[in-house]
């Protein structure tokens, strides 16, 4: 395992390419995460015991091997230029769970979902949940002191596999599939507690109180990732115009060969024309018309969490393949594409982290985050973090060749409003 170290734009981490070279091995149809496929050849023959032990083994040599990169990685960034109450702490791998350590990294230096997370630690809770268990693996990191090294989210990985068998198995997941459970779970928890206060007469609002039970409440995921997309029709026989408005947690671009994030963007809201058997039902002409049709943002989230759709169902070989096209993502980030009447039009975003996908297809591979901290950018690999020139940066945009290869592409996105 290498050392902590700043790795060059001209020049990546001998490690970094040969952990990214997914070795396939298929499992109920599914295919497994090439950086631990050694680990999970052994389960297949040994069962859940020999599993847990080969976890374990992982664990203890993960502490071992961290301390030299965590030393390393201290003296990379500096004792003055350490950065005061924060850590880099490296989460361990339990089988396939890279998917999840990459976007529980990228939320954690989200810092606006970061505080609410950590502050729900101090409110009374009954039972065990899977935003219990994100907490207090937030706090665990946020009160370690040590400010580098790494922590088994174990507690975390066994909620997640209980409450949803989609994740109930050692085999590589889908990043985005994660993060919109996540988000819709936690959001879920939120607006079921805020119910059952209600219901427990704590806001008493006399008649009106049935009807704000029904009706559920904004959460802090909501405020903090939500925005709305209005979807306006306009009748090209009485120019007459509708709209519908749509919120998101997310939004999902398609992406193509050499372009950048603004240009996917444009195409997620160009118009659209409805003829022929596409024809638009018009209310004012009370008949069917054509029509055109377009996506605006009408709300723009605190952070706008952007979903590169790179996995695309191809007919002539019956599976997903990868779309490894080479998208610019700047910094640096205005929308353009906004709505007439969208609140705050010209807010600028910066980029604090992205979910890169590593490998050839969907169902194998590996995941990894880059984040900004304080003004640099580190790399977490799962149990390992790196401190990375922002230059390294564009070896994640894709391919511009050959794009069947092996490649880091960005997935997921996440860009924080300045305001």
């Amino acid at each position: 395992m290498a050392t902590a170290r700043a790795s060059s734009s001209s020049r990546r981490p001998e490690r970094f390419l040969r952990r990214t070279v997914p070795r396939p091995e298929r499992s109920g149809g599914r295919t497994t995460c090439g950086c631990h496929w050694p680990a999970l050849r052994l389960h297949h023959g040994g069962g859940g015991r020999r599993m847990e032990v080969l976890m374990t083994v992982r664990k203890l040599a993960s502490v071992c091997t961290m301390g030299t990169n965590a030393s390393a990685l201290e003296k990379e960034i500096g004792p003055e230029q350490f950065p005061v109450n924060e850590h880099y702490f490296g989460l361990v791998n339990f089988g396939n769970t890279c998917y999840c350590n990459s976007v529980l990294q990228a939320l954690y230096f989200c810092r606006p979902f970061r505080e609410k997370v950590l502050a729900y630690k101090v409110q009374p809770r009954k039972k065990e949940s899977l935003l219990t268990c994100l907490s207090d693996l937030f706090n665990s990191i946020a009160t370690q002191k040590k400010k580098v090294g790494v922590i088994p989210p174990k507690k975390f990985i066994s909620r997640l596999r209980k409450e949803n068998e989609l994740f109930d198995n050692y085999m590589q997941q889908d990043a985005h599939e994660f993060l919109n459970y996540l988000l819709n779970t936690v959001a879920d928890l939120l607006q079921e507690e805020r119910k059952q206060e209600k219901q427990n007469g704590k806001l008493q609002n006399g008649s009106l109180e049935s009807e704000e039970v029904k009706r559920p409440d904004q959460t802090w995921v909501h405020e903090i990732f939500q925005g709305t997309l209005t979807n306006e029709t306009r009748c090209l026989n009485c120019e007459a115009v509708s709209s519908k408005d749509e919120d998101f947690l997310d939004l999902s671009v398609d992406v193509e060969q050499n372009t950048s994030i603004t240009h996917c963007l444009r195409g997620f809201s160009s118009t659209e024309t409805l003829c022929s058997e596409y024809k638009y039902y018009c209310e004012q002409c009370r008949s069917k018309q054509e029509a055109q049709k377009r996506m605006r943002v009408k709300k723009l989230p605190m952070i706008l969490a952007l979903h590169l759709k790179r996995f695309k169902y191809m007919d002539q070989l019956h599976r997903y393949t990868k779309l490894s096209y080479r998208v610019v993502f700047p910094l640096e980030l205005r929308l353009f594409n906004t709505s007439g009447d969208a609140t705050n039009p010209d807010r600028m975003y910066d980029l604090v982290a992205v979910v890169v996908h590593c490998g050839s297809g969907p169902n194998r591979g590996h995941y990894i985050t880059i984040v900004k901290s304080h003004g640099f950018w580190l790399l977490f690999d799962d149990d390992i973090v790196e401190k990375i020139d922002a230059q390294a940066i564009e070896e994640f945009y894709g391919l511009t060749s050959d794009i069947s290869k092996n490649s880091e592409s960005g997935y997921i996105l996440f860009y924080q409003s300045r305001d």
